[in-house]
């Protein structure tokens, strides 16, 4: 059996775009696999890291100009339609990671995620909204009932538990990955240092 990445993210994060399609490209090359682990960012917010919300209402002024430029250095890098800000931000994603649960049940998580990054930040859609999220289900190949299934009881349990479960294991954002179990990488710059740990993963085998 292949080494495996847990990937923790929401697709209300333009990071996580970016983490998502680096994370892809590394385990296409390097011959990992990913388990996909939808989550909700803003209960991780609320929970354990506020200081979102406190930048937000009181930006620092530099840092938050060279934010804008970071992030835009690195979208230039990666060659994704990418816009900033979308008309609606925040944006509740909560229905759209139970629509990657579905999808990651029929083992189309990547092509539905993509499509949900694409939509809502490159094609500036409101991914909160059921005729938007079709458009992202079919792009998996899901049937009509992938939404009616998205907004069952069972699967806000399964993306609340999977939300409880990143703060349980020390999470504070999205994207967050983790190797072996318990090593814990935190943003799309990290991919880098995945790889690396992927790599003395196998060569102690």
């Amino acid at each position: 059996m292949s080494a495996q990445v847990e990937f923790f993210f929401d697709c209300s994060s333009p990071w996580t775009y970016l983490g998502f399609e680096a994370l892809v490209a590394a385990a296409r090359e390097d011959g990992f696999g990913i388990v996909w682990r939808p989550f909700l960012v803003g209960g991780v917010f609320n929970t354990v890291n506020p200081s979102v919300y406190e930048m937000r209402a009181k930006p620092v002024v530099p840092k938050a100009r060279y934010f804008t430029k970071d992030l835009h250095d690195w979208i230039r890098r990666s060659g994704l339609a990418i816009k900033w800000t979308p008309s609606i931000f925040p944006v509740n994603s909560a229905r759209a990671m139970r629509l990657c649960l579905v999808a990651d049940d029929a083992g189309v998580c990547e092509a539905v995620a993509r499509r949900i990054f694409q939509l809502y930040w490159g094609e500036d859609r409101d991914i909160a909204q059921a005729d938007v999220l079709a458009e992202a289900a079919a792009a998996g190949g899901l049937g009509a009932d992938a939404l009616e299934q998205a907004d069952s009881p069972e699967l806000k349990a399964r993306l609340r538990a999977n939300t409880d479960e990143l703060i349980a294991r020390g999470g504070f954002g999205s994207p967050t990955f983790y190797v072996g179990g318990d090593d814990m990488y935190f943003g799309q710059d990290r991919v880098v240092l995945v790889r690396e740990a992927v790599r003395g993963m196998a060569s102690t085998k």
